[in-house]
């Protein structure tokens, strides 16, 4: 199982994210999704690259916690080898969030984390339904995580 965890080189000001954490917290994820063998990429990104993503690929304005990209599915999906695609966290509106939460931030970013990775292998939250469904694999993820 391979997990990038990716962020822009020692911009100052951008909260500080543990990536050696977030990386073993994304592999137990996978593990616990039974996709042990999958690859991941997640990329922890300003709140201008967040907004500049959701505008481009959902045309909503602003910028947004988490987006994911999934490869799982479309038209190449059959050459996507063992990456599920990428999940990319907004680490300053993940900071308010935390702080509002009362969280830690490593937290609130595995918490968006989770919420990516079920996005990549199919969950939505569209219709009733699929949100309870989805939260409640949230919590069992977050309870396995420790969060």
């Amino acid at each position: 199982m391979s997990v990038l965890v990716s962020a822009p080189p020692g911009r100052r000001g951008l909260p500080q994210v543990d990536r050696g954490r977030l990386r073993a917290r994304a592999r137990r994820v996978l593990d616990e999704l039974c996709h042990a063998a999958s690859e991941l990429s997640v990329s922890l990104v300003d709140d201008a690259a967040i907004a500049e993503l959701n505008a481009r690929f959902r045309r909503l304005r602003g910028p947004t916690d988490v987006l994911s990209f999934s490869l799982v599915e479309g038209p190449h999906a059959e050459r996507r080898g063992p990456l599920l695609g990428d999940v990319v966290i907004g680490v300053e509106t993940a900071a308010r969030q935390a702080r509002r939460g009362g969280r830690s931030l490593d937290d609130e970013a595995a918490r968006l984390l989770v919420h990516g990775v079920l996005h990549l292998i199919g969950h939505d939250h569209a219709r009733p339904a699929e949100t309870r469904a989805m939260r409640a694999e949230e919590r069992r993820l977050w309870r396995a995580l420790g969060i």
